[in-house]
C-alpha cells in the first residue's frame, strides 16, 4: 500500500470544501416542517433523484465488497449489480401508487393499504434491518477503506467518518443528503472509471486478463449442484431481494418521493437504473484486475476485501489517487447519510408521531435528529458480531438481506397486484417472516454447536439462496391462505391502491406522466442487462 501524498491531500481537501459548502447552503435554508426535512419539500428534479438513488445504493460496502467478490471467486454476486430492471419496476409500477397515496414512508403506505398493525411491524422491521445490513456494514467497510487509505487504525477511520456524515445529515435533513449525494455520485463514477481503464491497460486488456484468471472464472452462472451459487436459486433469490430493496425499502423509495411529481420521479428512477449499470465495470472489474496482478506476482493482498484500496494505491498516479480516495469517502458518506435520514424518518413519522399525534412540526424534526444519533451508536456496537456471519463483506450483506426480503416483498407485491389480499394476511406474513428471518440468523451464528444430523443444523446451514427462494414461496402461500380465510378488505383500503381499482382519471394522469423517450430508454436498459447476463456466461 502506498500512502497518499501532498497532491492527493489537496484533491481530497477540495472535495471536502465543496461538500461542506453544499451542506452549509442547504442547512441555511429553513427546515421547520417534516415535509421539508424528511422529503426535501417534495421539490427535487429527476437528475438529483437519479443521482441520489445511485449514490445511496453505492456505499463503501459496494466498492470494497463487490471488488472483493471479483477478486475472491464470487462472480455470481454480480447478479445483484444488474438490478437496473428492478429500479425501472420502481418507477413504472410502484411509484404511481406511492405518489397517489401521498405517504412519507413505506410503513405509512401499508397502513393505507392494510392497517396500523402492518405499519408498526414494518417500521420496527425496517429499523432493525438497517442496523443489520446497512449501518454496521457501511461503517465497517468505511473503516477498512479509511484505514487503508490514510494509514490510521480501523476504529479511528470508522468513527471519524460517521461523526462527519452524521453532522450534516442531522443538521441539513433530506435536502442536504440528496444534493451532497449528487456531487458524490459524480466523483465516485469519475474516480472508479479512471481506475478501471488504467487497471485494464496495466494487465494488457480484457483478453490478457481472461487468459490469466481463466474464462471459467468469468462465469456467473454456476450449475444447480454448486454449493455456493446454484444458478436458479441465485436468479430467484436475487430478484426477491431486488424488489424488496429497490421498490419497497424506505432507504431507496424516499429518494423517488422527493420528486416534484410522478413524471420527475419516474425519470429519476430511469436515470438511476442507467447509473446502476455502472458498478459492474467500476467495482467488480477492478477486483478481477487486482486478482490478475496478484496471480502474476505484481500485487499483494491478504483478504479479497482489500483488493480495491490496494489496487487504487498502487496503480493510480498522484492526484488521481486522491480523487478516487475522495470517491470512496463519498460512497461511504452518501450511504451513511441516506440510512441515517431514512431511520430518522421511519422513527419520527411511523413511531413517534403515531404515539404523539399532536407534536409540533419543529419538535418532530428534533426527534428525528436524536433518533439518528441513537441508531448510529447501535450500528457501531453490532460490527464485531457481524464478522461471525460471513467471511466476505458483500456476501454477508446479501445473505442477511435474503432472509428479511421475502415477507416484505410478498406483502407489497400481492398488496398492489391483488385487491383480495387483506390486513390480516399482511400482518400474519410480516410477523411470521420477521420471526423466521431472526431464527435463521441465530441458527447461522450457533450452527457449529448443533448436531450435524439434526433438522436445526440443516436449516442453519442450507444455502442462503435456496433458503430465500423457499421462504418467499412460503410467505406467498401464507398471505394468500390467511387472506382467503378471512373477510375481503373494504373499498377504501383498495381504491387507487391496487391495479384492479385505479380510477379512469388516475389512469389518464399516469399516461400523461411519460413519453416515448422514457419508454425507449427503459427498453435499452433492459437490453443492456440481458447483454451483461449473456456476456458473463464463461464461454
Amino acid at each position: 500500500m502506498q500512502l497518499l501524498d501532498t497532491l492527493d491531500w489537496i484533491t481530497i481537501s477540495i472535495y471536502f470544501a465543496v461538500l461542506i459548502g453544499i451542506a452549509i447552503w442547504v442547512i441555511r435554508k429553513k427546515q421547520n416542517n417534516t415535509e421539508d426535512y424528511f422529503l426535501a419539500g417534495r421539490n427535487v428534479g429527476w437528475f438529483v433523484v437519479g443521482a441520489s438513488i445511485f449514490a445511496s445504493n453505492i456505499g463503501s460496502e459496494h466498492v470494497v465488497g463487490l471488488a472483493g467478490a471479483g477478486a475472491g471467486d464470487k462472480l455470481p454476486m454480480l447478479i445483484y449489480e444488474i438490478h437496473a430492471w428492478v429500479v425501472l419496476l420502481l418507477g413504472w409500477v410502484f411509484l404511481p401508487f406511492y405518489a397517489r397515496s401521498g405517504v412519507f414512508t413505506m410503513p405509512e403506505f401499508l397502513e393505507k393499504r392494510f392497517d396500523a398493525r402492518s405499519r408498526w411491524v414494518l417500521s420496527v422491521f425496517s429499523i432493525v434491518a438497517y442496523v443489520l445490513t446497512k449501518i454496521s456494514v457501511t461503517i465497517y467497510a468505511g473503516g477498512v477503506v479509511v484505514a487503508a487509505l490514510l494509514g490510521i487504525d480501523f476504529w479511528t477511520g470508522a468513527l471519524g467518518t460517521v461523526v462527519l456524515t452524521g453532522l450534516y445529515t442531522v443538521l441539513g435533513g433530506m435536502r442536504a443528503v440528496v444534493y451532497t449525494e449528487t456531487l458524490q455520485a459524480i466523483i465516485l463514477v469519475i474516480g472508479a472509471a479512471a481506475l478501471t481503464f488504467i487497471g485494464l491497460d496495466k494487465v494488457g486488456g480484457w483478453e490478457s486478463m481472461t487468459e490469466t484468471v481463466g474464462p471459467e472464472y468469468l462465469d456467473m452462472w454456476r450449475p444447480m449442484n454448486d454449493p455456493n451459487f446454484p444458478w436458479l436459486p441465485l436468479l430467484i433469490a436475487s430478484s426477491i431481494t431486488g424488489v424488496w430493496y429497490w421498490c419497497t425499502d424506505q432507504y431507496i423509495v424516499q429518494r423517488a418521493l422527493t420528486a416534484k411529481n410522478i413524471k420527475e420521479g419516474r425519470r429519476g428512477t430511469i436515470f438511476g437504473a442507467l447509473l446502476k449499470l455502472l458498478p459492474v465495470f467500476l467495482f467488480l472489474v477492478p477486483g478481477i484486475i487486482a486478482l490478475t496482478l496478484k496471480m502474476r506476482g505484481e500485487l499483494n493482498w491478504d483478504n479479497p476485501d482489500e483488493a480495491f484500496p490496494v489496487l487504487m494505491s498502487n496503480l493510480l498516479p498522484s492526484g488521481l489517487r486522491g480523487l478516487v480516495a475522495a470517491g470512496l469517502l463519498a460512497a461511504l458518506m452518501s450511504s451513511l447519510a441516506s440510512v441515517f435520514n431514512s431511520c430518522s424518518t421511519l422513527f419520527t413519522v411511523d413511531i413517534y408521531k403515531k404515539l404523539k399525534p399532536n407534536t409540533p412540526e419543529k419538535k418532530l424534526v428534533r426527534t428525528g435528529q436524536i433518533a439518528t444519533v441513537i441508531i448510529v451508536i447501535i450500528g457501531i456496537i453490532w460490527i464485531p458480531i457481524m464478522s461471525n456471519i460471513s467471511g466476505v463483506l458483500y456476501e454477508y450483506l446479501q445473505s442477511v438481506q435474503a432472509y428479511i426480503a421475502p415477507p416484505i416483498t410478498a406483502v407489497f407485491l400481492l398488496g398492489i397486484f391483488s385487491k383480495r389480499i387483506n390486513a390480516k394476511g399482511a400482518f400474519v406474513t410480516l410477523v411470521t417472516g420477521l420471526a423466521v428471518a431472526a431464527f435463521r440468523i441465530v441458527l447461522e451464528l450457533v450452527k457449529s454447536s448443533l448436531n450435524p444430523e439434526g433438522f436445526l443444523y440443516y436449516l442453519g446451514s442450507m444455502n442462503f439462496l435456496n433458503f430465500s427462494s423457499w421462504f418467499f414461496l412460503f410467505c406467498v402461500l401464507l398471505i394468500v391462505a390467511v387472506s382467503l380465510l378471512s373477510p375481503a378488505p373494504s373499498e377504501e383500503k383498495i381504491e387507487n391502491l391496487t391495479f384492479g381499482t385505479i380510477s379512469e382519471e388516475e389512469k389518464r394522469n399516469n399516461k400523461n406522466s411519460y413519453n416515448w423517450v422514457d419508454v425507449v430508454i427503459s427498453i435499452v436498459i433492459l437490453a443492456i442487462v440481458a447483454g451483461i447476463m449473456l456476456f458473463f456466461d464463461g464461454n
